[in-house]
């Protein structure tokens, strides 16, 4: 039976979905990769010369590149095992989870299906979404409830 899992992903989490047979494991991981220049304990940035605020963004750049690595590297532990794996989401993340799957030769070639565009979507979407794209002639949209 082949382990098929999909990845939702952008900077704030990721939610996995991992299919194997007919059970689902639902796994959601947030991110503390920050997402904002401005810090409380850095003060009002206006009153900083050129290079003292030049220096900030770039800290804070660095710091956003190795929370980010950190971030995908945890995502990853959890496909070690995936036969078969797509991954979507709205921002870049998915772009750079994609580029560490590639260079440092994470999964086999083949088992990287796709890399999509997604927006924003529920649990509940995500989950459909990753078993239409595995499943697309079984998979039946669920009733709506009376």
């Amino acid at each position: 039976m082949k382990r098929q899992t999909g990845i939702w992903i952008d900077s704030s989490k990721a939610i996995i979905v991992a299919l194997d047979g007919d059970t689902e494991k639902i796994t959601e991981i947030d991110s503390d990769v920050e997402n904002s220049v401005y810090h409380n304990k850095e003060g009002n940035k206006g009153t900083f010369s050129g290079s003292h605020h030049g220096d900030s963004d770039k800290k804070f750049d660095d710091r956003k590149k190795q929370e980010l690595d950190y971030f995908i590297k945890s995502v990853l532990s959890y496909v070690k095992k995936s036969d078969e794996l797509i991954v979507f989401g709205p921002a870049q993340t998915k772009t750079r989870l994609e580029q560490k799957l590639m260079d440092e030769n994470l999964i086999e070639p083949g088992k990287l299906k796709s890399v999509e565009t997604a927006d924003k979507m529920t649990l509940n979407e995500i989950v459909a979404k990753v078993r239409r794209f595995y499943n697309p002639f079984e998979y039946k949209e669920p009733e709506p409830k009376s």
